[in-house]
């Protein structure tokens, strides 16, 4: 199993290590020495950028598929709300029949939302193997006998790029490798967080989907913390710029493509309305021009205030001699 599992990720190890060298040499020849951590962090960072650039068709999928998920949560409020309490078999098959039904009158999937994610995982067991390889003295594809040399004098604050927290090549491992799982599990939990919070409309957090992703969101960093320990440093750190890079674009997204009905869409009609303001006062073009809205109906003109009649007073309070 183990070589079955080897030879079928043999050709994206080579394509790893091929970015890897192909950056490597980039950097040499712009001054890097070839043996030091900087170039190999970069070459590290540059095996980010390309594979997150190329999954950008999926990552767009998974922003469509999110909000298309959440316009249609009132569609599934109301269908498990009919089948709320019925637990026999033919209440539940009903139940997932309408269900599926309303995903594909939708076109929705509601698995696309992970396939970004579940992509990049035989990258990262593909990097695992090749960093391996490196501290074995074993190079995989382009990786000749000197590249494997220089990558394993490679230091990134006095550790190995292939040192683990399990396997240390010196104290200092220990200290980066805490100090690096930490950061994982926090941007990994950053960038959950802020897809809860500022992209989901109020029928979407009332939906089972946000339970689950709710108990996602506190259980992956308690996961990726403990096989954490086991992982090189270098995929450590790959890991790490993969989270910033998705906070990044996740931030660029959010903020100027929200979900329907969610508070990053509130802000986006606040931060449209000021800007509209302003050039309106600027050019004395209506708000709603400016918009491309429709002319917002004339406000009633308030009935005008009554004067107040004075009243008569008793007779016994009345000043001799008044009428």
């Amino acid at each position: 199993m183990g070589d079955f599992f080897a030879s079928l990720l043999y050709p994206l190890e080579w394509v790893v290590a091929w970015i890897m060298v192909t950056a490597h040499t980039g950097l040499e020849a712009v001054g890097f020495d070839p043996a030091g951590g900087p170039a190999w962090v970069l070459s590290i960072v540059a095996l980010v950028l390309v594979i997150r650039t190329a999954l950008i068709p999926l990552f767009v999928r998974q922003i469509k598929a999110s909000r298309q998920m959440q316009i249609i949560q009132p569609e599934l409020k109301k269908v498990q709300d009919k089948y709320r309490g019925k637990n026999d078999q033919a209440s539940r098959e009903a139940m997932t029949k309408e269900t599926m039904e309303l995903y594909k009158s939708s076109k929705t999937n509601p698995f696309a939302s992970c396939l970004p994610i579940l992509l990049q995982m035989p990258i990262f067991f593909a990097l695992f193997r090749v960093l391996n390889g490196i501290r074995s003295g074993r190079g995989t594809g382009p990786f000749d006998q000197t590249l494997v040399e220089q990558a394993q004098q490679a230091r990134i604050f006095g550790s190995e790029l292939s040192a683990t927290f399990l396997d240390p090549t010196g104290p200092w491992t220990y200290l980066v490798a805490a100090i690096l799982v930490v950061v994982m599990c926090l941007s990994q939990f950053y960038v959950q967080k802020m897809l809860m919070t500022k992209n989901m409309s109020a029928a979407a957090l009332d939906s089972p989907f946000f339970k689950q992703q709710k108990m996602l969101l506190y259980i992956l960093p308690i996961v990726f913390a403990v096989s954490g320990i086991g992982f090189p440093i270098g995929v450590l750190l790959y890991w790490c710029v993969t989270n910033l890079y998705s906070a990044v674009q996740q931030t660029i997204v959010i903020r100027n493509l929200p979900a329907p009905g969610s508070p990053a869409e509130k802000e986006l009609e606040a931060r449209r309305l000021k800007a509209a303001t302003r050039k309106s006062e600027r050019t004395g073009r209506p708000v709603h021009e400016i918009l491309g809205k429709p002319e917002p109906l004339p406000v009633a003109v308030a009935d005008p205030v009554k004067r107040a009649q004075p009243k008569r007073q008793p007779k016994s309070k009345r000043r001799p001699g008044a009428a």
